[in-house]
């Protein structure tokens, strides 16, 4: 798969479950923290003060295989789907060429204060359109 981002995110050593492996969830982390991480830096996201937030309405993931800490995984990030105030993104997990986990998050963009949908306009918008592979 064709990614337009990527990003490596280092395992921690609380990551691993009793059985020996990453926990489902850090795969969600490690997607979370890679699509706001790119907001922020590339999209200019203001989590604390702007004037629009992006709330989660959907995941999913998909596992492939298996990682353990230590391992640097690295993720890619793609925009499926892009409407007037609504993003899908698309990752890939891999550790090396390894395929781990395919997963998808979808975001509503809100005003902060009234939390109504808000136009993903501006940097955001052209930010996210570099994001759309085809």
């Amino acid at each position: 798969m064709a990614y337009a981002h990527w990003d490596e995110m280092p395992t921690r050593w609380r990551d691993n479950d009793v059985y020996g492996h990453l926990n489902n969830v850090v795969h969600y982390e490690l997607m979370d923290s890679v699509i706001n991480r790119w907001l922020i830096s590339e999209a200019g996201l203001d989590p604390m003060t702007g004037p629009s937030i992006g709330l989660c309405v959907e995941s999913r993931c998909t596992y492939t295989a298996e990682a353990a800490y230590p391992a640097v995984i690295r993720v890619g990030l793609r925009v499926g789907r892009l409407g007037t105030s609504s993003v899908r993104y698309e990752l890939g997990l891999f550790e090396g060429d390894r395929a781990l986990a395919e997963g998808e998050f979808t975001h509503v963009f809100v005003d902060r204060r009234t939390r109504r949908p808000a136009p993903i306009e501006g940097r955001m918008r052209a930010a996210m359109e570099r994001l759309v592979v085809a």
